[in-house]
């Protein structure tokens, strides 16, 4: 199989939680994944540290990025944990995720994500997650556009 990053990044481009947040794919092969995202106030809870539901976003990506560079694009996360390691109150987040093993329906994923203090990367979370290859059948479609799972780009249609 062919592992494309710009046909991934055409994926994550037609996720409108993605692009709200802003993440962004900057590494994609059968090596793993690696998302980034700049941190902004409003991505910051009542104490100033960056959401955990930012950082799950990210780690819930990256996971399932990896594990499509090995299962195919038609994949969905069954499942993950995080341990929250620190606060993070950087100002970016990095989320790297490598397949630990890939079978014929699902993959499994260690993902670290880091916070970014000038050019120093400080672990702030940890986790592992279960990606599960999709059934052949009708997909979801958003208002926003979806992808088509034989091209993998954005069709346009929503």
């Amino acid at each position: 199989m062919k592992v494309d990053i710009e046909l991934a990044r055409a994926a994550l481009a037609s996720q409108p939680f993605s692009v709200m947040l802003g993440g962004r794919l900057v590494e994609f092969g059968r090596e793993g994944a690696t998302l980034e995202l700049d941190v902004r106030d409003e991505l910051r809870q009542q104490h100033g540290f960056v959401h955990g539901g930012v950082i799950s976003y990210l780690m819930d990506n990256a996971i399932t990025f990896a594990a499509g560079a090995r299962l195919g694009p038609d994949v969905v996360t069954g499942g993950f944990t995080i341990d929250y390691l620190r606060p993070a109150t950087g100002t970016a987040l990095t989320a790297r995720a490598q397949c630990v093993h890939a079978g014929a329906a699902y993959a499994v994923v260690r993902c670290d994500v880091f916070d970014q203090h000038g050019d120093e990367l400080r672990t702030c979370a940890s986790g592992q997650g279960r990606v599960m290859s999709l059934p052949a059948g009708p997909r979801a479609e958003s208002t926003a556009g979806r992808v088509d799972a034989e091209a993998q780009r954005p069709t346009g249609r929503g």
